[in-house]
Formats: structure tokens, C-alpha cells, sequence
């Protein structure tokens, strides 16, 4: 029950602050909200507090007024270095200054929801199941869903306080025209050929058990170069440099190799651009979703409705087993040798990427 329970639904609000610092997969399921938000209210500032790595994502998004940096490695001294701290201090009174009267924490960690308190926000929302206490600076709660509920829909629960429940959910990445161009040029470099499907692999995932071996994917990879006829290209963050460079020493012809070679949006205008996306539950997944590019996602120890591709079951390519799935994230924590992953063939993700090229449109801008 909300501290104090009164109706919001029918309240008008001004000025509102969205807070969702990172990661890139979160950020993106945070979407919908904003989409909510801005239906409801299209008259209101509505602003995004958000961690720099992540704010080239969303500043040119038409829904949204202002983007709100949050650099919490520079405030990390706070209490030990002055200038950190009174960095810090300044940056609590624009957020009081800008008077904003709802505040939604999706965060959900005690930084994001002090940062909701200090703002001085009449109507502060988080989650109840919040994490380090941060429930503690709320005045509504967002409606706990099941735990085998999808991220999204735990997020959208904000519209049933606010009274735009009846909006769907929808996704929208805006991206500038610079990244498109510079995606472009980064395919051209890489010998992509227009004429030619563009199929983009994303080998990378947090979690070394969502991991496909890399073997099969550069099995994967001969395989739609010949029979396939189409392109192949490797996309991911700096740290899984590692993980390409495993892929291509495993291939015949290894594929151009852009892991770590872009920024975040050359990477989404690549995805933008591909014809199909093969990759795991991660965030490139989500974005694919997003940007409704086709989409391969190989799935094991995680389940589908809870973070797989959002009303998409039919790209989630899983074997059925009975320890999946386990959200074990480190192999030494599986009794089984990996077979969720170990076990799924290659044959089947090759014709579960001819089945998406039949249906798939060409990628537009």
C-alpha cells in the first residue's frame, strides 16, 4: 500500500524526471514508459536522468525534453575529495531547482532513489522490491508482478498508477543521422555488399553460460556464407574482444569484426541496418527488438518471459530440457557440461536464419 493512497490517475503533472541510469538492455526496456508517459501527458517537460555511456541512446528520442547526465564515477569520492563532493551538491540542487512533481525511479538502488528524494518530488514512484533500502525514499510503489513477469511489464506497471494503462507498449529508438552515416561507412569499410542480406552476430553475453561456443558459431558463420549467400559481421563491447577474436580463429573465412570498433550508436544503426540479428539474451537483443529487426536469440540458462525478447517467443531458439532454465551465470555452476548451449546445433540456428530472411523486410532508416 502507498504511503499516501490517492488517486493519480487523474492528476496532471508539469515537470517529470525518469530515472534509469543504465544498463543498455535496461534502459531500453524503460522505453515504453517514456512512450506512456508522453501520451499522457504531452504538454509536460519529461526528462531522463541517465549514466553517459548510455545517454547517446535516447537524446534524440522525440518523446523526451531533456537528458540528465549522471556521472557517479565522478561523484565516487564523494565524503573523501571536496571537488567530488561538491560536485555532487551542486548537481542535487538542479535537480531541486528544475521542481520537478513526479519523479519515477526504475533503478531501484539506494543512488537512484535518494536522487528521487532530494529532488524534492511531491510524487516519488519505485519499486516496493527495491534494492539497499531505496523503497525508503518513495511515497507510491510500483504493483509487483510475478517473478517469471518480463522486465517491461514490471516497468509498465507505472501505468497503472498514473492512468495510461490503456497505451501499449511500444519501443522507439531514435537515432541521428550521424550514426546512420557512420554506420554505413563502417559497413562499407568492411566490404559489406548491398546487394547482399546482412546477418549480424553478437557472440557476446555477461554471463559466460548464455554463451554459444565459439566454435559453432564460426561454424554457423560458414555455413550462411555458402548456403545462405549473405554477409556475415561480429558486433559487441570492448571487453568481449576476446570472445570475436575466439569466433574468427575458428573460421575459414573469418567475417569482418567490429567488436569493440564502434561507438553505442554505430553499433544500434548497424542493428538498424542488418537484415538479421543472431545473438543471445543480451542487450543487442533487446535492442533488435526494439528497432523490430528480425531476430535469432539463442537462449539456455535464462527463461524467455522473463528477459527474452519482449512478445517475441517465436526468434527464442531453446532446447527443452529439464534443468533449463537455471540462471546459473558461471560455468562451474552447472552439474550438466553445458548442454543447454552445448547441445543446440548448428543446423538449427542456420534454418531458424533462413526462416527469418524469407519473412524478413529490407532494413530501413
Amino acid at each position: 500500500m502507498a504511503r499516501f493512497p490517492i488517486d493519480l490517475t487523474t492528476r496532471s503533472y508539469e515537470r517529470i524526471l525518469l530515472i534509469k541510469p543504465s544498463s543498455l538492455g535496461d534502459v531500453v526496456h524503460a522505453l515504453p514508459v517514456l512512450h506512456g508517459l508522453r501520451t499522457r501527458y504531452p504538454e509536460a517537460q519529461i526528462d531522463w536522468l541517465i549514466a553517459p555511456p548510455f545517454a547517446p541512446l535516447i537524446e534524440h528520442h522525440p518523446d523526451l525534453s531533456n537528458v540528465i547526465v549522471f556521472d557517479r564515477h565522478r561523484f565516487g569520492r564523494i565524503g573523501r575529495n571536496w571537488a567530488a563532493t561538491r560536485a555532487f551538491l551542486r548537481f542535487l540542487a538542479d535537480l531541486r531547482r528544475a521542481r520537478y512533481d513526479l519523479v519515477i525511479d526504475l533503478q531501484g538502488l539506494f543512488r537512484s532513489g535518494f536522487m528521487s528524494w532530494a529532488s524534492r518530488a511531491p510524487t516519488r514512484i519505485g519499486f516496493r522490491e527495491a534494492r539497499e533500502c531505496a523503497w525508503a525514499f518513495y511515497n507510491r510503489y510500483i504493483p509487483p508482478l510475478g517473478e517469471d513477469a518480463h522486465a517491461i511489464d514490471r516497468n509498465y506497471q507505472t501505468a497503472e498508477i498514473l492512468g495510461f494503462a490503456d497505451v501499449p507498449a511500444r519501443f522507439e529508438l531514435a537515432m541521428g543521422e550521424a550514426a546512420l552515416q557512420e554506420a554505413d561507412r563502417l559497413l562499407a569499410e568492411a566490404h559489406q555488399s548491398a546487394d547482399r542480406p546482412l546477418i549480424t552476430l553478437a557472440p557476446g553475453a555477461r554471463w559466460e553460460t548464455k554463451r554459444w561456443p565459439a566454435d559453432k558459431f564460426a561454424q554457423l558463420i560458414g555455413s550462411i556464407q555458402s548456403s545462405l549467400d549473405a554477409d556475415c559481421l561480429l558486433i559487441g563491447s570492448p571487453d568481449e574482444g576476446d570472445i570475436g577474436d575466439r569466433v574468427a580463429r575458428f573460421c575459414e573465412a573469418p567475417p569482418a569484426n567490429l567488436i569493440g570498433g564502434t561507438t553505442l550508436p554505430q553499433m544500434v544503426a548497424i542493428v538498424a541496418r542488418s537484415h538479421v540479428i543472431v545473438c543471445h539474451d543480451s542487450a543487442v537483443m533487446h535492442v533488435a527488438v526494439a528497432l523490430r529487426r528480425p531476430l535469432v536469440c539463442l537462449t539456455g540458462p535464462t527463461s524467455p518471459r522473463r528477459t527474452g525478447p519482449y512478445q517475441r517467443p517465436e526468434d527464442v531458439l531453446m532446447l527443452e530440457i529439464e534443468c533449463s532454465p537455471c540462471r546459473h551465470r558461471r560455468l562451474t555452476q552447472c552439474p550438466h557440461g553445458h548442454r543447454c548451449m552445448q547441445n543446440l546445433s548448428v543446423d538449427a540456428v542456420v534454418d531458424a536464419v533462413r526462416r527469418r530472411l524469407r519473412t524478413a523486410a529490407d532494413p530501413g532508416t
